[in-house]
């Protein structure tokens, strides 16, 4: 069973600085695409940044600059660098992956953490 946990959310001063990370653990073929995503006030849950299979990584417009994911494929671990923390980051943060379960391509399905809350006092 694949499962995606998430640490590193806490509650910090606006202009802090924070890291996240997730870690994919169980037993599978491989992981394709991951990415973080966060739902905040009001409760959509909204795409931050993501590493597509091709090596791209895309971010949402109101965290370029301040937000930086990165990988560790030996790891099969997913970390968010985050500075100059604003009140609207405020949110819940989870971690997702497609994660193929065996050779066969069909087999691929979304997974996601159970979230980590990070906080940011103006």
């Amino acid at each position: 069973q694949v499962q995606l946990v998430e640490s590193g959310g806490g509650l910090v001063q606006s202009g802090a600085a924070l890291n996240l990370s997730c870690a994919v653990s169980g037993t599978f073929f491989s992981i394709s695409t991951m990415g973080w995503f966060r739902q905040g006030s009001t409760d959509q849950r909204e795409m931050v940044a993501v590493w597509s299979s091709g090596g791209t990584m895309n971010y949402a417009d109101s965290v370029m600059g301040r937000l930086m994911a990165s990988r560790d494929n030996a790891k099969n671990a997913l970390y968010l660098h985050m500075s100059g923390l604003k009140s609207e980051d405020t949110a819940v943060y989870y971690c997702n992956a497609d994660v193929q379960v065996s050779s066969s391509k069909w087999s691929a399905r979304a997974h996601w953490g159970q979230g980590t809350q990070v906080t940011v006092s103006s």
